[in-house]
């Protein structure tokens, strides 16, 4: 059996991973780096993904699309609240939310499937054969639209998405691996813009999810939001100017918020600086955990409630939790520690990193399904109640959350009205009392009744959810016999149809894509050598001779000569010879650098003998 791999498609960072013999491994790229930024800029040059796009950021913000996990499956009205946070054009739409760059649309399953491809692409250069096959992992909390958007992006990536599984049962495995003791377990996921929190029994390897809750809009992003409301009204009442228009400025603002935050998780103050030379001035302030904390605790609060109501879904109270387990980039910040120890009254566990736990995690489930590991077994839930529109518009509960998957239930249905020959079925997520308040997954028509009076047909609906949690329905008239069913497509879903065309033009534009990304990273090494060049000639240029000097300033304007143009092997020659070139000078400014330290350590010394 082919390999399959776990990939975390998370909101900030996405991860991939897979089993090396018995243990899960998360696979780094070409410099180590294990985390790849889920960011994917679109460039006059092409797709750039990670590390490159988050580049684009400050440069190309309108073009640049991040944090794409929050618009999965989602339609305009959900999302248009915190459009003013996001630089990018995302257009008014019934459907799908579309996000316009440049002359073209692109739809988040289109973005993340970007994503999932780099992942793709890194696992195949890692392990050295084609990898078609994953486990994707969802926030538990997500719906049968961001479900099924998430299938569609590993589609359009190229992979057969065995599996979508929950992340913080997902987490949950990889903790099995290092002997996560039997008992009730409670699993916190909070990432960088969903939160979770999931209940589980663990026994003889049998992984049962007890309850879930949670809320998809909800994570890091919100910190880093709070802070930069924060500058921003500083920077207004410091400076009496407004830079909330300014994208470039705004963007710089978020990703400094972003680092200040991560800082402050392990320091008790940080000093924030920023630039804002097209306003006149530079902004400096200094910021403290105690203030971080001030700005982000409603947030923190809201995480709260919802593991209060899994309890209660899965009857349990605080003192019968054993252990409580910390998933997601944003439990590192020491405030959310806090909160989490108060509420369960226990110290919360993080001895697996939690940035990547459910990648691990994934790669455990995935060499489960590959018959790897068969003392394991994962007993996953529903998140949402489904059913269907009856009589009033009330919503009829065929399926309640937190029911085991895969499961099916049947339930009885009638006609309304004398001589009804067509029965509409509106198929709901939620839990809400009336349908006009719940999610639509569907409409279908069940044609062919046979008129008889209201309350005579007798019509069997029947739910079966997979180990997805994606919902298929049938309906069946029992006296005739006539029957419809549906795999649920969701209202906020992408054909088909366009599932094909994106899979049809990704294979297409393959070759170019990986050239135009060859070409750009191929100038972003050439900027960096000439930034980095420049700098050494201002630091050391005094301390070589002057015939060098000149070597390197013509070298550095050969590269800058070419470095704009579309000949990659010309601009990879001309940084070769850069990179040669200056050589000595690093030699020369590294042998000062250790004279000036060895001095500083000299003289502090004899101060210490005085």
């Amino acid at each position: 059996m082919s390999r399959i791999v776990g990939i975390d498609l998370g909101t900030t960072n996405s991860l991939v991973a897979y089993m090396e013999e018995d243990f899960p491994r998360v696979i780094p790229d070409a410099e180590g780096r294990v985390l790849l930024p889920s960011v994917v800029a679109f460039t006059p040059d092409g797709v750039l993904v990670g590390e490159a796009a988050k580049r684009q950021l400050v440069r190309n913000p309108t073009r640049t699309i991040y944090s794409v996990k929050r618009f999965m499956g989602k339609g305009y009205e959900d999302v248009k609240e915190e459009l003013r946070y996001f630089p990018f054009q995302v257009l008014p739409s019934h459907e799908i939310v579309r996000i316009r760059v440049g002359e073209r649309e692109v739809t988040p399953p289109e973005v993340s499937a970007l994503i999932l491809r780099a992942l793709k692409e890194r696992a195949e250069a890692h392990l050295g054969e084609p990898i078609l096959k994953a486990v994707i992992t969802v926030p538990a909390y997500f719906n049968d639209s961001q479900r099924q958007a998430t299938k569609d992006a590993g589609r359009i990536a190229g992979l057969e998405v065995l599996r979508i599984v929950n992340e913080p049962t997902a987490a949950s495995l990889a903790y099995g691996l290092h002997r996560l003791k039997e008992g009730i377990v409670a699993v916190y996921d909070l990432g960088g813009g969903t939160f979770d929190i999931s209940i589980l029994r663990v026994k003889d390897g049998i992984f049962e999810v007890l309850a879930t809750n949670g809320n998809t809009h909800l994570g890091g992003d919100d910190f880093d939001r709070a802070m930069v409301d924060w500058f921003l009204a500083d920077i207004r009442a410091r400076h009496g100017v407004d830079v909330g228009g300014d994208l470039e400025a705004m963007q710089e603002l978020r990703l400094g918020a972003e680092a200040a935050k991560c800082r402050l998780s392990f320091e008790d103050r940080t000093v924030f600086t920023l630039p804002l030379t097209q306003h006149g001035f530079t902004y400096r302030r200094e910021i403290f955990r105690v203030e971080l904390e001030g700005l982000i605790e409603p947030f923190v609060q809201q995480t709260l409630s919802p593991c209060r109501l899994a309890l209660a879904d899965a009857q349990l109270g605080l003192d019968q939790i054993e252990e409580v387990v910390l998933v997601g980039g944003s439990t590192r910040v020491p405030l959310v520690k806090r909160r989490v120890q108060e509420l369960f009254g226990k110290p919360p566990h993080s001895q697996l990193n939690p940035e990547e736990v459910v990648a691990l995690g994934a790669a455990v489930q995935a060499h489960i399904l590959a018959g790897g590991i068969t003392h394991m077994l994962l007993l996953d839930v529903t998140p949402l109640s489904l059913g269907i529109e009856t009589l009033g518009g009330v919503m009829s509960v065929l399926i309640p959350r937190n029911t085991t998957i895969p499961t099916t239930a049947k339930e009885l249905f009638t006609t309304s009205v004398d001589g009804q020959t067509v029965v509409d079925m509106h198929v709901l997520q939620g839990e809400r009392e009336l349908a006009k308040d719940n999610r639509s997954l569907a409409r279908f028509e069940l044609r062919g009744v046979d008129p008889m009076p209201a309350g005579m047909p007798r019509i069997e609906v029947t739910f079966l959810i997979d180990a997805n949690g994606i919902l298929q329905v049938h309906a069946q008239e029992l006296r005739t016999e006539k029957a419809a069913s549906i795999e649920v497509k969701p209202s906020y879903g992408l054909t088909d149809a366009e599932v094909e065309r994106m899979i049809e033009e990704s294979f297409i534009h393959a070759e170019e894509d990986v050239a135009s990304r060859l070409l750009i990273e191929t100038r972003n090494e050439a900027d960096a050598v000439i930034r980095a060049t420049e700098r050494a000639l201002t630091q050391g240029g005094h301390l070589i001779a002057e015939a060098e000097v000149a070597r390197i300033k013509e070298a550095l304007a050969a590269v800058k000569a070419v470095s704009d143009g579309n000949d990659r092997d010309a601009i990879r020659e001309a940084t070769g010879r850069l990179n040669q070139a200056t050589l000595h000078l690093a030699e020369v400014l590294m042998d000062s650098a250790l004279k000036e330290a060895l001095a500083s350590k000299q003289v502090t010394e004899a101060l210490e003998k005085k």
